[in-house]
């Protein structure tokens, strides 16, 4: 089985090691630890390799965020993928920092990446691994937030939160959403 999992992010040097950029790091984890490596594609950086039985295209669109649905649209089309084989890895204000959620589906959540894919897809069915920023800023500056750089507490515990997203993405692979999130989602 084939899977397309898309980890958003911001694509100019100026956003990277920002929040809103998790999930450039989750898919980054999840191609070093399977030894691969990424090469610029149509609408994107693209990673292929197996874990098991399982096929993985790991893609970092290189739209900007709010624009990410038309690189996960084209990768599912040119793959020939059902939306029931497609993961999200994606930052989430509403978690605290470093909480990870896997689910089969969601709202948007005003999130701008996923409410484009959902537009751009017509559904919000497909499955998503939140990566919990918490929402430590005041209000109305949830932007300036996002785009802020961590803090040195979170960079320490960043490389096991990671690694757990990772883990959690190759589980939804091979065993599926309902068991990685049996598995998971409380850890």
């Amino acid at each position: 089985m084939k899977f397309l999992i898309a980890g958003l992010g911001n694509i100019t040097e100026e956003y990277f090691g920002t929040r809103h950029n998790i999930g450039f790091r989750i898919v980054n984890e999840l191609v070093d630890s399977a030894d691969a490596s990424f090469r610029e594609e149509r609408y994107g950086a693209v990673a292929r390799f197996r874990i098991k039985n399982a096929e993985l295209i790991a893609l970092k669109p290189n739209t900007f965020m709010n624009l990410s649905g038309n690189a996960v649209r084209y990768w599912l089309q040119k793959e020939e993928l059902p939306i029931s084989q497609l993961l999200v890895c994606v930052d989430d204000l509403a978690l605290p920092f470093g909480t990870l959620r896997i689910k089969p589906k969601g709202s948007h959540a005003g999130h701008n990446g996923l409410k484009n894919i959902e537009e751009t897809l017509g559904t919000s069915e497909y499955a998503r691994l939140r990566f919990g920023l918490g929402n430590d800023y005041p209000q109305g500056r949830q932007i300036d937030f996002v785009l802020s750089r961590f803090t040195d507490e979170e960079l320490e515990q960043m490389p096991e939160r990671i690694k757990l997203a990772a883990e959690m993405v190759r589980c939804f692979c091979l065993s599926g959403v309902e068991y990685a999130m049996n598995q998971y989602n409380n850890k």
